[in-house]
C-alpha cells in the first residue's frame, strides 16, 4: 500500500479494534427519526452523490466531525483531484491528527476501494469514507467485501459520487442511497439539503436540511 498512497495526516495512538470494543457505537438501537451521523450509518455501505462535489463534501464533513465527538477515528481516501482541502476541514471543525488522509495517484475507484478494505481490516476505523468522484464504480465482490467488513467492525463506509439523482447507485449491496444538493439562501447562506432515496433499514425514504455560512457570493 506504501507504494501506491501517500498518507497526508495519521492517526496518533492508531490499535486494531474490533466494534466490540466501541460500547459507545455498539449496536446501538434508535428508535428517533433518522439522521445522518455515524450511529444511524455504522454497519452499512452508504453512497452519497451530489451533481456538485462541495455539497457531498460539506454533508460529509458534517459526518466526520460527528464520528471524531464519538472517539472514532477517520479515514478518508481519495485521488489527488479531491476536492477536500485539509485546512477548510480544520476551519469546520475537523481534528486533523485524528482523520487520516490517503491519496491515490492515479483516478482508479477500484484502487481506493481496495486500500479502503485494507484500512478496515484493522478494525481501527468508524467511519471510512471513499471519495470516488465521476463515473465510478465498484465490483460486486469488492462491495461485498467492504460491507462484510462494516458489519464486522460496525464501521460506516460510506462513497461519495458525482452523479445525478437518476443514475444508478453503485450496486444493490448499498444500504443507503442518497443525494445531497446545496440551494443558495441569498447573502453569505445556504442550505445543504440530503434527499435519502433508498434505505433498507428504515424503509421509506427522508430528508434533512441543514443552513450553512459560506463565502460571499457562493451560488
Amino acid at each position: 500500500m506504501a507504494k501506491n498512497l501517500e498518507a497526508a495526516q495519521w492517526v496518533r495512538g492508531l490499535s486494531a479494534s474490533s466494534w466490540s470494543e466501541r460500547p459507545g457505537l455498539a449496536k446501538r438501537v434508535d428508535r428517533a427519526p433518522p439522521r445522518f451521523v455515524l450511529a444511524e450509518l455504522a454497519g452499512r455501505l452508504v453512497e452519497l452523490s451530489a451533481d456538485a462535489a462541495s455539497a457531498s463534501l460539506t454533508l460529509a464533513i458534517g459526518l466526520v466531525l460527528d464520528a471524531q465527538r464519538e472517539g472514532e477515528p477517520v479515514a478518508w481516501l481519495s485521488t489527488v483531484a479531491s476536492s477536500l482541502y485539509p485546512p477548510d476541514a480544520a476551519a469546520s471543525g475537523v481534528d486533523l491528527d485524528a482523520l487520516l488522509v490517503v491519496r491515490v495517484a492515479a483516478e482508479q475507484p477500484k484502487l481506493i476501494a481496495t486500500s479502503a478494505e485494507r484500512l478496515l481490516r484493522s478494525g481501527a476505523f468508524g467511519l471510512v469514507v471513499l471519495d470516488l468522484g465521476k463515473d465510478a464504480s465498484l465490483s460486486q465482490p469488492l462491495q461485498s467485501r467492504l460491507l462484510g467488513l462494516a458489519q464486522h467492525h460496525h464501521a460506516a463506509v460510506v462513497c461519495l459520487t458525482s452523479k445525478p439523482e437518476s443514475s444508478p447507485s453503485l450496486g444493490s449491496l448499498v444500504s443507503l442511497r442518497a443525494q445531497a444538493v446545496r440551494i443558495w439562501l441569498g447573502q453569505d447562506r445556504f442550505a445543504c439539503e440530503l434527499r435519502v432515496l433508498k434505505d433498507k433499514r428504515r424503509g421509506p425514504v427522508w430528508s434533512e436540511r441543514e443552513v450553512y455560512r459560506g463565502p460571499l457570493g457562493l451560488r
